[in-house]
């Protein structure tokens, strides 16, 4: 009974230290600048005010909020197409050198994704993509070493005798791959989804270097840029960070069996 209160306990005070950031961006994001510096930061707003989140969308927000929807459908549908291709290939056709060329592949996961920014922003800027759609999305629009990682792993997984048959019935790889595992992998397809989409919300680094004007500026450099010449409007900057915090924290609700799977992957019960 002593270990299992200690363990509640510990897992209590984690959870506390992980939920009270969250907690302050609500907390502020409802408070005037004098609220803000005349009571604690983890007390709420007596009053609460709105009028922080009606500047933010009142003004270009929306623009910021619908190009990120526009970048993550696009790299979405982009990661699921490409990757299921590489994956595909990677776990079930056979050609010379397609073991090593997967963990030479894969290996990349190891490099820290900004050592590869400036190489990226040079190669964007001898095409003349910078400040463009196609320069914000070509690193990520043909898929990510984890997703082919992801889809191969559970493309191994499922039973060989399934596409002998269907090639004795005279399926191709290609009809074979959209008529027969496709809809047998629609667990792993969700969970990619699911993950390319927090991702890519979130993705602050890049879209910072490659983009400057608000044709293509998306809400986490908009957030970024709330800070004035002066000072940091800390009340603007957690509005901000409500609305961009809020669609993620519904898709984790909604959808976080797909996230856990994609430590555990399953194949055919």
């Amino acid at each position: 009974m002593t270990k299992r209160t200690l363990l509640y306990a510990a897992l209590a005070v984690g959870a506390f230290l992980s939920v009270f950031p969250y907690l302050l961006v609500v907390l502020t994001a409802f408070k005037t600048r004098t609220q803000l510096n005349s009571t604690p930061p983890w007390l709420p707003a007596m009053p609460p005010t709105t009028a922080n989140l009606a500047e933010l969308l009142g003004g270009d927000f929306p623009h910021y909020i619908a190009n990120t929807l526009l970048m993550t459908a696009a790299l979405t549908a982009g990661q699921l197409v490409f990757t299921t291709f590489a994956a595909y290939a990677f776990a079930r056709l056979r050609f010379r050198g397609r073991e090593g060329l997967f963990w030479l592949y894969v290996a990349t996961m190891m490099v820290p994704g900004a050592v590869t920014v400036i190489p990226l922003f040079l190669i964007m800027r001898q095409l003349g993509l910078v400040n463009t759609w196609w320069g914000l999305l070509l690193p990520y629009l043909l898929g990510t070493p984890y997703g082919i990682f992801l889809m191969r792993q559970f493309f191994r997984g499922l039973p060989a005798s399934l596409e002998e048959a269907a090639r004795i019935d005279g399926a191709g790889p290609l009809k074979i791959l959209l008529r027969i595992l496709l809809p047998l992998s629609r667990p792993a397809l969700g969970t990619l989804a699911i993950i390319t989409v927090i991702s890519s919300w979130n993705n602050f680094l890049w879209p910072l270097i490659i983009t400057s004007g608000d044709d293509t500026k998306v809400i986490t450099v908009a957030i970024a840029g709330l800070k004035g010449g002066i000072g940091v409007d800390y009340n603007l900057m957690m509005a901000g960070g409500l609305i961009a915090l809020v669609p993620m924290v519904a898709i984790f609700v909604f959808f976080q069996r797909y996230i856990i799977r994609s430590v555990v992957l399953t194949g055919l019960k």
